[in-house]
């Protein structure tokens, strides 16, 4: 197992976190306004802001009496190659599928012509 990755996949396997994510990449917001725009409480929202800083997807910034939040500098190309490599695997498995169909059918076909 990969704790990173486990990590990053449990916090955006929620919808507001992931709406985080979308929000934050057109820029750093403060968590007031966050809570704001998702129509949360601010004890709610700092609680989805922690997930998602401890998977290190947002980063935040204290200045004055205002926290600032990020997008974190990883990024999610482990999150990314995780599942292309995934994807590869079922695209292979679904085409050796495909193949046995068609022979499956093809045999099928020669029977009925015989």
């Amino acid at each position: 197992m990969d704790p990173p990755l486990d990590l990053a996949f449990a916090a955006l396997a929620d919808a507001t976190r992931r709406g985080i994510i979308d929000r934050l990449g057109r820029g750093h917001a403060s968590i007031t306004s966050l809570a704001d725009t998702f129509q949360m409480t601010l004890t709610g929202m700092k609680k989805h802001i922690q997930v998602l800083e401890r998977a290190g997807l947002v980063v935040t910034q204290k200045v004055g009496r205002v926290r600032t939040c990020g997008l974190g500098k990883r990024g999610l190309e482990a999150e990314a190659e995780w599942i292309e490599t995934h994807r590869k695997l079922f695209e292979a498995r679904f085409e050796a599928l495909d193949d046995i169909i068609s022979e499956i059918e093809q045999e099928r076909s020669n029977d009925s012509a015989s």
